[in-house]
């Protein structure tokens, strides 16, 4: 599985750790993000990882800034990209089984590196359950198709 990674300047060491983390477990991660502590926008990467994710380049994406929110926001805005902050591994099972979320938001200055690990480890390992949830992944979509 590829799984691509964005973070702004105040999630590079984050980034870092996060990257050999999931390469240790065998995923395969491309970086889309920052490699410098200079002040950067945050929205560039969340585009950059939503547009990998919805052209099929990576599977997944994880997207890191200082809260997760902003970075999330600008990967909502690409057509097929569910995003979603967690800072707590239920919701982002959930996020999965019920939403299917297909990239994964948190902030590294909102929570450490251990849970931004248990975070990341229930949220890959999850499934999506389908069935009643379908029907509303399928609402959730419809709603980009309105604005076109």
């Amino acid at each position: 599985m590829r799984i691509g990674i964005g973070n702004d300047h105040a999630a590079v060491d984050m980034k870092n750790e996060i990257v050999n983390y999931l390469q240790e477990k065998g995923y395969e991660v491309v970086n889309y993000g920052t490699n410098t502590y200079e002040s950067c926008h945050y929205p560039e990467y969340g585009k950059k990882v939503g547009e990998a994710v919805a052209t099929g380049e990576v599977d997944l994406g994880i997207l890191i800034c200082g809260t997760g929110v902003g970075i999330s926001l600008a990967a909502n805005k690409v057509k097929g990209v569910r995003a979603v902050v967690c800072s707590e591994p239920y919701s982002a099972k959930l996020s999965r089984q019920h939403n299917n979320t297909n990239v994964l938001a948190f902030g590294a200055r909102v929570i450490g590196i251990e849970m931004a690990k248990m975070i990341i480890d229930e949220w890959l390992n999850a499934e999506f359950l389908g069935g009643r949830h379908q029907t509303r992944v399928d609402m959730i979509m419809a709603i980009e198709d309105e604005r076109e």
